[in-house]
């Protein structure tokens, strides 16, 4: 392979970096919109205010983002270590941008749940390819830094779509002014308007499509990828493999109609929930499985990379899991907590939350980064735990109304709760090789969110359970931090060692 000269490869660093910011900061936009115009959206589509039909299609479509998520992140990873960071990385941007802004044109509940689900495959896939292009571009010594800004950038879009609602709330009328003049008849201001201009703040999502003509012409493929392709290694990597993905992903989504079925007897929703998260883990680890068993190591050297491969895999998982499965059980409730205590006297409660949220987690992830070089990866993933323990046990029973107060205690969950997204992107690229680094921390992650699926759905059955308690229900989610306190120790430490070849 030709090696390109210092200045390009300087030039190309930061370009790519540059590209995979945006791509996160859009991500985090993505992950804030649903919050804020959710609700809204499904009163409309439902033509309904009944708020247990509502909370039950809310539940559904975030659970169903998550899955859809889990299965993007391996079957983009997938495509990175076969065809290179770059083209999967601009197919994912597209198709998260496309498919979030056709949610503004969506006619029914159901169509805004496919479009969300389409839409978070492709947010999935750009999460580990960004990961795994900017961390193999870059030199090992700036991989801390490199981890807290994409888990920072990412709150920072959460945090601007929060502004950007805020602003909408209080200038719905002068939008629909301003699309008047543009030569908009008065039915289409009406329906773009209605509901708190939720199909406006949709549409908007589809403007990272623009990143990807960006990501084509600059950024420059990874030279690590590139040499592994020269070796043969992506060569054995196998489409038909992606039908166990498949698999993964229609068992995963199994497990959200078993728990959206309240006709279903406990028993059997638990028992349905447990074999759809063994069959989904088996179906996304498969192609990995199936690539090192070709691969060129022979047959006995493969065997033995099978099993700490998939072993890391797993240990990837829960280690996301615990992570992602508090943040969207506890604080990714707080903003429908505070506009419940706020009530319509207060309508930007809502947005404040989640502004005030994302401002502490922009700090959070760059700080838990730096702590993970400074202590190691062990000690700082631990402390990371408690700290959110007992932050959201703050924000949530420390409080019984909503005012400035409630709000600093939000921004303190939301720097120790989103320290982990920081972590999470130092962590995972350490524990795989180059060959199978894309699809490993993409299912890593992404196979977390699976479980953030089923913590959101047992959330909103908590609630039931408890009348609406949003406290009770969500500091008895937060409770998963304690098994990553004792999971993190199981894992490797790999602080100052190079990332594997």
């Amino acid at each position: 392979m030709e090696q390109l000269p210092p200045e390009k490869r300087t030039r190309g660093a930061w370009l790519a970096l540059a590209a995979a910011l945006l791509g996160w900061g859009f991500d985090g936009m993505e992950m804030g919109v649903f919050p804020l115009v959710g609700r809204p959206a499904l009163r409309d589509l439902l033509h309904s205010t009944d708020e247990s039909m509502v909370g039950l299609w809310y539940g559904g479509i975030t659970a169903g983002f998550l899955i859809g998520a889990a299965t993007g992140g391996v079957l983009f990873g997938w495509l990175g270590d076969r065809l290179g960071r770059v083209r999967a990385m601009t197919l994912s941007v597209l198709v998260y941008a496309l498919f979030t802004g056709a949610c503004g044109l969506a006619q029914s509940a159901g169509q805004v749940a496919g479009l969300r689900f389409i839409a978070s495959l492709g947010m999935g896939g750009e999460w580990s390819l960004g990961v795994a292009l900017v961390m193999e571009l870059w030199p090992d010594r700036s991989r801390a830094l490199l981890a807290g800004l994409i888990g920072s950038v990412a709150n920072v879009g959460y945090m601007l779509i929060g502004i950007v609602g805020l602003f909408l709330t209080g200038m719905i009328a002068d939008v629909g002014g301003w699309l008047s003049a543009a030569g908009l008849s008065d039915a289409i201001v009406e329906k773009l308007t209605a509901n708190q201009g939720w199909r406006i703040l949709m549409l908007a999502g589809a403007g990272p499509a623009l990143l990807t003509f960006l990501i084509r012409l600059f950024v420059p493929e990874s030279e690590r990828w590139q040499e592994q392709r020269d070796r043969g290694a992506a060569s054995h990597w196998a489409t038909q493999d992606l039908l166990g993905v498949l698999v993964g992903a229609v068992a995963a989504l199994t497990i959200v109609v078993l728990a959206m079925w309240q006709g279903l007897p406990l028993w059997l929703r638990v028992l349905g929930t447990l074999l759809g998260v063994v069959v989904a883990a088996a179906g996304f680890l498969f192609p990995v499985a199936r690539y090192l068993r070709r691969s060129e190591l022979g047959r006995d050297t493969a065997a033995r990379a099978l099993r700490p491969t998939i072993g890391r895999m797993l240990l990837a998982a829960g280690l996301s899991g615990v992570a992602l499965l508090a943040t969207w059980g506890s604080i990714q409730w707080a903003p429908v907590w505070a506009d419940q205590m706020a009530g319509a006297e207060i309508p930007s409660a809502k947005s404040w939350t989640q502004v005030s949220s994302a401002f502490g987690a922009v700090f959070g992830t760059v700080v838990a980064a730096l702590a993970g070089d400074w202590l190691g990866r062990r000690l700082t993933y631990c402390a990371m735990c408690l700290a959110s323990l007992g932050s959201i046990l703050w924000l949530y029973q420390g409080h019984e109304h909503y005012g400035p107060e409630m709000l600093v205690s939000v921004a303190v969950a939301g720097f120790c709760t989103a320290s982990f997204y920081g972590w999470l992107p130092l962590y995972l690229p350490e524990l795989f090789h180059t060959s199978v680094r894309g699809t490993g921390q993409g299912f890593g992650f992404n196979f977390g969110r699976i479980l953030a699926a089923i913590g959101t759905l047992q959330t909103g059955n908590l609630l039931g359970m408890f009348g609406g308690n949003y406290p009770l229900a969500c500091s008895i989610m937060s409770a998963v931090y304690l098994l990553g306190v004792v999971l993190i120790w199981f894992a490797p430490e790999t602080r100052g060692q190079p990332l594997p070849e």
